[in-house]
């Protein structure tokens, strides 16, 4: 294998840290989670206290100013345990970001030393029923009415939907001007005119909690607005790279996970009087398997250090995405093959990292969206 150097020593003691958290904290629970549909709020908290929630946030609003590998031990930590009802990536790598670098200092130091010690649990209002990956498409308005912004419309499928104390809500405030209308709102928790839906069904990630908001005439001051005017789809497409590098750090670092104990599991499984492992097809698929992750792996590492020296583009992040969970889509369901009928029970962790895995070729957009960006780059040189 060749080793990763993304991480140093420092690094991978934080990692150390927190996967004995995870086995302690979150991984005897999570089953729990699956059926009630959410993970608890005292994870957060312990979280926080532990210093494992949003490590970018500067120390001057209670953070450590760490930088974004921080964030990916983190994200492959999750995966590597398959702890998906786990939301702390949409906190810490998605909507929190928006907070340290649009944030008035006001807004900064309401929110954010929250955001740190698990208090404020954030998540993003982007998709809408008629409007997933198209945010040109967004019809949630925010009308100026004298200092407040009156915010009307609906979203869904928004991760930490039901637990979120501070929304970011994408919101057109001037529909004649298409994409260069949309702004951005800090909506809190408990303010009248705003509601959730129901926790949504979905097929794998069971402990997540992901639901429809409402927004019925709900009235937020000026102060609200996070970032400049008619800014706001100018604010999602620089922050949406690292949001695909996240789940591209994510996605591989599961991959791998159960591709391990999809090896471990061959050894042990009989079949016409020998070992799973023993059958060329076996061994021919394990090692296609293992390429395809390993090649992978050292091209997300790479775009992880480009992000760090500011040098990730839009583009090799829709890259990153786009080959992370292809490949895992693809080997996941080849290890779940390789277990026979067990690989399909929900007891084995194979079955629920399939399901759960489905989701990573639509959100952050689609792998089409993908395509459609590389494609438009290939073609414009």
């Amino acid at each position: 294998m060749i080793p990763r150097t993304v991480y140093d020593s420092e690094l991978e003691l934080f990692r150390d840290m927190l996967a004995k958290f995870l086995q302690a904290e979150a991984v005897p629970y999570h089953e729990q989670w699956e059926k009630d549909g959410q993970v608890s709020r005292e994870l957060w908290l312990k979280a926080g206290q532990q210093g494992f929630l949003s490590p970018t946030v500067p120390e001057a609003y209670g953070g450590v100013g760490a930088d974004f590998r921080y964030n990916a031990i983190v994200d492959e930590e999750v995966a590597r345990f398959g702890l998906s009802g786990i939301g702390w990536g949409l906190h810490s790598d998605i909507a929190v970001p928006y907070i340290i670098r649009l944030g008035t200092e006001a807004q900064k130091q309401k929110y954010l030393p929250g955001t740190v010690s698990g208090e404020i649990i954030t998540a993003i209002a982007m998709s809408e029923p008629a409007a997933g990956s198209d945010l040109q498409g967004v019809k949630t308005s925010a009308v100026l009415d004298g200092d407040e912004y009156v915010i009307n419309g609906s979203k869904t499928f928004i991760t930490n939907g039901q637990m979120a104390d501070l929304i970011i809500v994408v919101a057109k405030t001037d529909p004649s001007a298409g994409a260069k209308g949309t702004s951005l709102f800090l909506v809190e928790a408990g303010m009248a005119g705003f509601s959730r839906g129901k926790n949504l069904h979905k097929i794998g990630m069971k402990a997540q909690d992901t639901s429809e908001l409402f927004f019925d005439n709900l009235r937020v001051p000026k102060s609200a607005l996070l970032g400049e005017l008619n800014k706001g789809f100018i604010y999602l497409m620089e922050e949406l790279p690292q949001e695909r590098l996240s789940v591209a750090v994510n996605a591989i670092a599961n991959t791998d996970s159960i591709l391990k104990q999809t090896v471990e599991y061959v050894k042990e499984r009989q079949a016409f009087g020998q070992p799973v492992a023993a059958f060329q097809n076996t061994q021919f698929t394990l090692a296609d398997a293992a390429t395809e992750v390993a090649t992978t792996q050292v091209f997300v590492d790479r775009c992880l250090e480009l992000h760090i020296q500011g040098k990730l583009d839009a583009v090799t992040a829709a890259q990153a995405k786009l080959v992370a969970t292809e490949v895992q889509n693809r080997v996941l369901d080849e290890c779940l093959q390789l277990h026979g009928g067990y690989g399909y029970m929900w007891e084995y962790p194979v079955a629920r990292a399939w399901a759960d895995a489905r989701v990573q070729r639509i959100y952050a957009g689609t792998s089409e969206v993908m395509k459609l960006i590389i494609a438009r780059d290939l073609l414009s040189n």
